[in-house]
């Protein structure tokens, strides 16, 4: 029986989640599917809770590792265009989840409006990074946000004031809905200004992170405002190696696929570090990507 039949968007079967995630790891979701607008994502909360699905979000697949097993559920990614709009009103700007941040950026160049310039080069949805509250140089997308639009797995929408959002360091409490959309306070500013601070944030990521393999961006936390990429170059691990997977020798909290790297590849390699960061420094590292096991 086809569950989905009346289900508006994009739908798929025995999808390859490699195809979706920045490290090009994972084996394949049971369903992948792109709901047309909040109606068809509604029905498939209800259609997941009467089917009793698994359901995971997915935005831009940056800052997660994904089974070779793959999942059994079904995969939701908000990437309609219905979800990637984005409207101006004064200084603030209202995006939707699925719109990519190099997008937001841009139109927020466009219209004159800094306060996001520092997130240029995350390669992430509005709603990932709403979720991870992902932030770069001291700053996070917390500090510019006014308001969030949700809707809870009963397919209940509603807006959240900041107020009622517990960011705190790569964590925002909002995993328990599905974010919509967000506005942004931003600040009135000369256009040629914020293209040159976005060249300069673009020019310092270019130089200190490594991208010539697949990554999912930072794989620790920062301990207590230490740099995690620091301890573990301290413990000499830079260039280290299981299977495919090994540690960037350009920034030491990177992980690269060579090419093949498995889920265990850079699990194994995850859990080195930790034990060596521990044994030699005492400090216990926390993952900063999510693990889809």
């Amino acid at each position: 029986m086809n569950w989905w039949k009346d289900l508006k968007g994009k739908i798929k079967t025995r999808e390859p989640l490699k195809k979706h995630s920045t490290f090009k790891i994972g084996g394949r979701a049971e369903f992948f599917i792109e709901p047309k607008d909040t109606d068809a994502l509604k029905l498939l909360l209800a259609l997941a809770k009467r089917y009793n699905m698994p359901l995971l979000i997915i935005g831009a697949g940056s800052n997660i590792l994904i089974s070779d097993k793959g999942v059994k559920a079904i995969v939701l990614r908000l990437g309609s265009p219905f979800f990637k709009e984005v409207f101006r009103k004064r200084n603030y700007l209202e995006a939707g989840s699925g719109l990519m941040l190099g997008r937001l950026l841009l139109v927020a160049k466009n219209h004159g409006l800094s306060g996001l310039e520092f997130l240029a080069g995350i390669p992430g949805t509005v709603g990932g990074a709403l979720a991870m509250n992902a932030g770069a140089w001291r700053k996070n997308i917390a500090e510019v946000v006014e308001k969030v639009k949700v809707m809870d797995y009963n397919g209940k929408t509603k807006i959240l004031a900041k107020k009622d959002i517990k960011f705190t360091y790569r964590s925002s409490g909002l995993a328990k809905y599905i974010i919509l959309s967000a506005t942004f306070k931003l600040e009135k500013k000369d256009k040629k200004e914020i293209a040159d601070d976005i060249k300069k944030y673009l020019a310092y990521r270019r130089n200190t992170q490594d991208t010539s393999f697949p990554n999912a961006g930072c794989i620790f936390k920062n301990p207590g405002g230490e740099s995690a990429g620091r301890l573990i170059d301290l413990c000499g691990l830079k260039g280290k190696k299981t299977g495919d997977a090994f540690v960037s020798t350009r920034h030491a909290n990177f992980i690269l696929n060579r090419g093949n790297a498995s889920s265990g590849d850079v699990l194994k390699l995850m859990s080195l570090i930790k034990k060596r960061v521990k044994d030699k420094l005492k400090i216990t590292l926390e993952p900063e990507i999510k693990i889809w096991s």
